[in-house]
């Protein structure tokens, strides 16, 4: 399988622009690629869908075992050409202050080896004795290249290639123009669909332009000839259940899903039925479960709320006993109301009682572990699982019972969530079922006998 680890020397390095410039140029030489994305992030793997015209996995040491990770990239490869393996933060960045979870440990499991992104604004020499730490750090990591952005000139380049050259043995296979025309948004940008994704496009276009003028593409793809073989890993074993009919929330307001669940849950027999929450006025007929992921449900606060016809049909059936799970956006989609940061409060499903207030502070953002303190559609009491928060809204007002009591894998810091009301199950918490695979079967299993 031939591949590539691109990773950054930190956040910002410019490591997302480089991975979809390099997608988008290697699937315009006839290559078929497949995107891969270290840690937990949704953003970056629309950038790769965008680049390479597939969906892309992530890959996840807090959220799946080794052998997990191995079994869906070796499934993810399945009829490819070339993997590209976007890394996350800096390169050894992990869990706590050791590389664990990172990077340089991702690269390692698959015995992939990487190309470093680096940032030489302001500096030449020194761009050496930065690439000789990264590759001292671990003597087991493979550092076969280096690609450097930010470049004033191509005397500029010539002066940090030929010091990393020199001091470092790492071949720079080529660099980046500085540009801020091309460096894609960490975050959304609240702009309307057509309009993002349209700059998004544009951004993407340019930077394979930029990656076919002024990197060796040919000695990237030879790179990635060299990577060695993948450690061992059954497939995973699991029975396939009676096929069961679930609804799925997918559109420009609800786009945060892991491929690698919505694979799973396939797999294990469900028949996935996409519906707009925004244009659709009903739930398909004759579901037997309801599946709300997470987007961005503030941004489109306004043309959810006009759809009442769908909030109240959901209403309706999840009252009725439609088994449904929510995550994060999802969850505030079932409150009674979503107050944006302009004060416009905007009516919802009102399944739940308590409002959505969004907020400028992040309340929640990282690694989480849950326990199951109560019985719900994903498991029963005691069950344990772990998963991923990142939001700036918080819900004030809910009285349902909760069934998680979840811990911050950093702070230590304990709260409860896993609201439950009837059949549903709605929560913050992202969680990849590719890692947990009976959780799947669990809401399945619930789901099957069931009609909306």
């Amino acid at each position: 399988m031939n591949r590539l680890v691109i990773a950054g020397t930190h956040s910002g390095a410019g490591k997302t622009t480089v991975a979809a410039g390099l997608l988008a140029a290697l699937r315009k030489k006839g290559l078929r690629v497949q995107p891969f994305k270290v840690g937990p992030d949704y953003i970056d793997t629309g950038y790769h869908a965008v680049a390479a015209g597939r969906m892309s996995y992530n890959l996840d040491f807090w959220m799946m075992p080794p052998q997990h990770i191995l079994q869906l990239f070796r499934h993810g490869m399945e009829g490819m050409d070339f993997g590209v393996i976007e890394g996350v933060m800096g390169l050894y960045d992990g869990i706590g202050s050791t590389p664990e979870g990172s990077t340089a440990a991702m690269a390692k499991l698959l015995n992939t080896p990487v190309i470093l992104i680096i940032d030489a604004g302001g500096m030449s020499t020194s761009a050496a004795a930065q690439v000789l730490g990264y590759k001292s750090f671990d003597q087991d990591l493979r550092l076969a290249g280096v690609i450097v952005n930010n470049v004033g000139s191509e005397h500029h380049y010539k002066l940090v290639k030929e010091a990393v050259q020199a001091y470092t043995g790492v071949p720079a296979l080529g660099f980046l123009p500085r540009d801020k025309s091309v460096v894609l948004p960490s975050r959304h940008l609240g702009l309307l669909p057509a309009e993002e994704m349209e700059r998004h496009a544009e951004i993407i276009e340019k930077a394979a332009g930029l990656v076919q003028e002024w990197i060796d593409l040919d000695q990237v793809i030879k790179l990635g000839h060299t990577a060695g073989s993948l450690p061992p890993a059954s497939p995973l074993a699991f029975a396939k259940g009676r096929p069961v009919k679930i609804a799925v929330a997918r559109d420009e307001s609800f786009s945060f899903y892991y491929r690698g669940t919505l694979e799973i849950l396939a797999a294990l027999g469900a028949e996935l039925h996409h519906f707009s929450p925004m244009k659709d006025a009903s739930l398909p007929e004759n579901i037997g479960g309801l599946y709300l992921g997470g987007g961005f449900p503030e941004v489109f606060a306004g043309a959810l709320a006009a759809n009442k016809s769908l909030l109240e049909d959901i209403t309706r059936r999840l009252k009725g006993g439609l088994h449904c799970y929510a995550e994060c956006g999802g969850f505030m989609y079932l409150t009674e109301s979503i107050t944006v940061k302009n004060g416009e409060k905007h009516p919802m499903a009102g399944f739940f009682d308590g409002h959505t207030i969004m907020t400028d502070r992040l309340q929640r953002f990282g690694y989480v572990d849950i326990e199951f303190t109560g019985e719900n559609v994903l498991g029963k009491e005691g069950q344990t699982a772990r998963g991923h928060e990142f939001h700036h809204s918080l819900i004030d007002g809910i009285t349902y019972p909760t069934t998680y009591l979840v811990k911050s894998a950093f702070s230590g810091r304990q709260w409860h969530c896993g609201y439950r009301r009837a059949n549903t199950l709605a929560a913050y918490a992202h969680i990849d079922f590719w890692g947990y695979p009976g959780l799947a079967r669990h809401f399945l299993d619930r789901c099957l006998g069931a009609t909306g």
